[in-house]
């Protein structure tokens, strides 16, 4: 069983006890299902409503693709697949009649 590296030192030889991960190397405890809430990607569309995973949004502005000479057209509809944690481009979407795309989450509002 694979499990993710430790969030203090980056170590790969972690392993498990009862509900904890532990780091051998670092000596860090933590629960894997607990997250906390700084921890917690806060990204929200341009109306200031909080966009999670699986959200629908529309797009409130014309946008042209990048390296193409297609847009996004006011209205469209788009699903939210997953919420990133970067600067220009925040949402993972799939946009109905485009495809898969980044898109920045102060051009859309949650439908």
């Amino acid at each position: 069983m694979s499990f993710p590296p430790c969030p203090q030192c980056n170590s790969e030889y972690v392993y498990q006890d009862q509900d904890n991960l532990i780091c051998p190397e670092c000596a860090f405890e933590w629960n894997p299902t607990e997250v906390k809430e700084d921890e917690a990607i806060n990204v929200k569309d341009a109306n200031g409503a909080l966009l999670v995973d699986g959200d629908k949004v529309t797009v409130i502005k014309d946008l042209k693709i990048k390296g193409s000479s297609q847009v996004i057209k006011i209205g469209t509809k788009a699903l939210v697949r997953r919420v990133l944690d970067k600067k220009d481009h925040e949402l993972d979407c799939k946009v109905d009649g485009v495809g898969e795309m980044m898109v920045t989450a102060k051009f859309v509002k949650k439908a």
